[in-house]
């Protein structure tokens, strides 16, 4: 009878026939992603076919976007199955064609505009600024929530509800900035009206979820950390009075 002898590996050896760089399989090593088959005597690594074929289902779920966490669990069985995180990057991906379509939209438009005139309309050029903006600082964001909340979160928020949204907390802002210029007291039903209509807007963005409304909370307590590009939408003294207001409004 045939003995089948299982070809092993060296990483140098087993980098080059992967694609992948020795640096990659040694961090996925001390992740416990992908543990060599075997060492030699000297402790050099060993791969085998089987690590392969692992290898090849690592590199295919990270470019459907799964985090290197996420994989580990997946392939280790546990927690999460193929089928809910492969529709949570379906919609994730659905979310981010909107917004490249929405960004689309606005490039014609420019188009159009100098079709009709030379002179740049930089009315136009702005809004395709702001819609970029607005993806950029979603990418960010995402470190914040999970993928469900991500996945819930896109599922509402559609660039004619995104662009209302924006709409309806810059006026609120304005107001309550407004409403500080002219000494409005925190204490007051104006002050207070003000808060509920912040609390009414949270409530529609977290759609009453405790938990997305507790990532929010933690992407905003975690202000050190935001890229410089990105800055926050209200003041604080601004923050402030929707505090005092909310918190005499809870008095009541």
């Amino acid at each position: 009878m045939a003995i089948t002898v299982t070809p092993f590996f060296q990483a140098r050896e087993f980098a080059e026939l992967t694609g992948v760089t020795v640096r990659t399989l040694h961090h996925y090593d001390r992740l416990g992603l992908l543990k060599p088959s075997r060492y030699t005597e000297a402790g050099y690594r060993l791969y085998s076919e089987r690590d392969f074929a692992r290898l090849q289902q690592i590199v295919m779920l990270k470019f459907i976007g799964l985090s290197l966490k996420q994989i580990k669990e997946l392939l280790s069985k546990r927690e999460l199955d193929l089928k809910t995180i492969l529709r949570l990057q379906r919609e994730i991906a659905e979310t981010r064609q909107r917004h490249l379509n929405t960004i689309i939209q606005a490039i014609e438009r420019a188009e159009q505009a100098m079709a009709l005139s030379d002179k740049p309309d930089w009315e136009t050029f702005k809004q395709i600024v702001e819609v970029i903006n607005m993806q950029n600082d979603m990418e960010w964001m995402k470190k914040y929530y999970t993928e469900e909340q991500l996945a819930e979160l896109a599922e509402r928020g559609t660039p004619e509800v995104l662009e209302r949204g924006q709409r309806d907390w810059a006026a609120l802002i304005k107001e309550v900035e407004v409403a500080i210029s002219e000494g409005v007291d925190p204490k007051s039903e104006k002050a207070q009206a003000l808060a509920a209509r912040w609390s009414s807007l949270i409530e529609a963005f977290t759609g009453g979820n405790p938990a997305i409304r507790e990532s929010l909370t933690r992407l905003y307590a975690d202000q050190a950390n935001w890229p410089s590009t990105f800055d926050k939408p209200y003041t604080d003294q601004v923050g402030t009075f929707l505090a005092q207001a909310g918190a005499a409004c809870k008095k009541e």
